[in-house]
């Protein structure tokens, strides 16, 4: 696309061309007919002249050749004498035989003209050469003959180059004048506009940095100003816009509710990560809502908010993957300021968590009141036994003594591992930081099992390097081998084994507390830190178990930033393994 500034200057070339060619024929046409009326009226009084000169010398007898050259040469021009018939008696030019015979032609035409205003325009029409003509008269008037005066105009054609070599300077001229002009216009005025012209497509292309130069105060340079005020404008508000889009987006991608917005066609316009990652989906857009969402429920959530024009709320379950998720559906219509459908934005809002744990809770008290019912009920019966006579046989009233001290015990451990377990759940757990060496700590463990061990007949090994020390509470840390240990040997048949291995790594220390007992379902595995949970009831409520210990272990390698995790199979035997960080500083309270 040729540019404005060349536009511009092959325009001027264009117009000055034709101004000077249009003036050149002009100025020739006009000079041609000047020159010729000059001519022609010249060589009418010239021939009249002469016509009377040769009437007052004698007439036509007194002619002589040399007379005519004598007089053709003074006047620089053709002189010819005819009789009246048009032979030519006498000529003072004309060398070729071709030239005279055309001449001859011409004058022996001329008796016969009846016009001859419109001969001599024939001529002159067809001819380089202007011809007049004057009768030549006896003393009693009657045609003697006639003076034929003749001349070429070649001066024309000198004219004319002269013409047009002053038109071709002149454009020559004219050419560097409109260089030069064109050159002052376009840098005061067209290089200007060029550029406001490109600022203003890139623009419209969504560039609001671009800038034109500024000239000085006149029309040009308020438009430039007037193009960059509105870049700025643009730009801040672009500016602006997308920092309240980014925040919208920030603010929609990290709410944990998914959001979908659907448009009045059905077509899904917008999706956050929530929605996304509950739903295993990613490319989404511009795609109808059922082809994405494949559970009858929601897509007649959204049917229903579509007909009725209201919001709709419910919950729904719903598989996803292995798991199956409570979801409280709710699906508003989006309404334009002139009562326009826009469409519906509907929020999936997972509450599982919150389903579980009011399960939990309701577990919780079930569990508890199950668990505090039973000793209740011993204690109060073997006491009601007691008052209606047993008191006075020694052996039975100290037997049921003994189940009821039991069961008080079992009741007091009960509610001290729910005081403890609180306590850790609520993050009031103090931890005394200090340097333990895990022998020792596991050593002293032992040592208060030994008796449990040799009633069951179990064999224990503890293979732990020397030298192995962690950062931790030593209590907690008690417990938690206490536990895990305690719970080996209740579920290992009578002659089992009973295995305690360490290891070090760079950052941490494994500790692998296995057994060769019954194992545990592997469909029971992830429920096994659940309170109150237990692989084997009947076992755990003879041996005095409360199914709280391995939860509390749980919130003790939290509270240490540790992990736990445990393998097992059926019949086979199960193996814990705790990992706890060697220079813990801990995020609790430090006695």
């Amino acid at each position: 696309m040729i540019n404005f500034r060349t536009r511009f200057v092959l325009s001027l070339l264009a117009l000055i061309t034709v101004v000077l060619i249009a003036l050149g024929l002009w100025l020739g046409q006009l000079f041609k007919t000047y020159y010729l009326a000059t001519i022609n009226d010249r060589l009418e009084k010239e021939s009249a002249l002469l016509a009377e000169a040769v009437q007052n010398t004698g007439g036509i007898k007194s002619v002589t050749a040399e007379r005519l050259e004598s007089w053709s040469e003074t006047m620089d021009m053709r002189l010819s004498v005819a009789n009246p018939a048009g032979t030519i008696l006498y000529d003072s030019g004309g060398t070729s035989n071709g030239q005279k015979k055309v001449h001859s032609d011409i004058v022996k035409r001329i008796p016969q003209t009846k016009n001859p205003n419109t001969y001599k325009n024939a001529l002159r029409r067809k001819l380089d050469i202007q011809y007049h003509w004057k009768d030549i008269l006896t003393e009693d008037g009657k045609r003697e003959g006639y003076l034929v005066v003749s001349m070429r105009v070649n001066a024309l054609d000198e004219v004319y180059g002269h013409i047009w070599l002053l038109l071709l300077v002149s454009l020559a001229l004219t050419l560097i004048l409109i260089i030069l002009i064109g050159t002052k216009i376009t840098s005061r005025y067209v290089k200007p506009v060029e550029s406001a012209t490109a600022v203003a497509i890139e623009l419209a292309k969504g560039n609001y940095r671009a800038r034109t130069y500024e000239t000085p105060p006149d029309e040009v340079g308020m438009l430039n100003t007037s193009i960059n005020i509105l870049a700025r404008n643009l730009q801040e508000m672009m500016q602006a816009q997308e920092v309240h889009q980014n925040r919208l987006t920030t603010l929609i991608e990290n709410i944990d509710s998914g959001l979908l917005l659907i448009d009045d066609r059905g077509f899904i316009v917008m999706a956050n990560r929530s929605f996304k990652k509950m739903f295993g989906t990613k490319r989404i857009l511009k795609k109808r809502y059922h082809e994405v969402i494949t559970q009858t429920e929601i897509i007649k959530v959204v049917e229903d908010v579509f007909i009725t024009e209201k919001g709709v709320r419910r919950q729904i379950k719903i598989p996803l993957e292995l798991e199956q998720k409570e979801v409280e559906v709710s699906g508003a219509p989006i309404i334009g300021t002139n009562d326009e459908w826009k469409g519906i934005l509907v929020v999936f809002h997972d509450i599982t968590e919150i389903k579980q744990l009011e399960q939990m809770r309701k577990d919780f008290v079930a569990n508890v009141s199950h668990e505090l019912k039973t000793p209740i009920t011993s204690i109060k019966g073997f006491t009601e036994t007691l008052l209606d006579g047993a008191l006075n046989d020694p052996h039975a009233a100290k037997m049921f003594l003994d189940i009821i001290w039991k069961e008080s015990g079992r009741m007091e451990t009960l509610v001290a591992d729910l005081l403890d377990l609180s306590k850790i759940e609520q993050k009031g757990l103090s931890l005394n930081i200090k340097r333990i060496s895990l022998n020792k700590l596991v050593k002293e463990v032992v040592v208060t099992l030994e008796n449990r061990l040799e009633a069951k007949q179990l064999v224990l090994q503890v293979n732990l390097p020397d030298g192995l020390f962690i950062q931790g509470d030593e209590y907690r840390l008690k417990q938690v081998f206490l536990n895990l240990i305690t719970n080996a040997i209740l579920y290992t048949p009578p002659g089992g084994r009973i295995t305690i291995e360490g290891k070090d790594s760079e950052q941490l220390v494994h500790v692998t507390v296995s057994d060769t007992g019954i194992g545990i379902e592997k469909s029971e595995l992830p429920r096994i830190f659940e309170r109150f949970y237990r692989v084997d009831k009947a076992r755990s409520r003879e041996s005095g178990g409360t199914g709280l210990g391995l939860a509390i272990v749980k919130h003790i390698m939290e509270a240490h930033h540790g992990k736990i995790k445990a393998e097992s199979k059926p019949n086979e035997g199960t193996s814990f393994t705790v990992s706890f960080q060697k220079n813990f500083a801990g995020d609790f309270t430090k006695n």
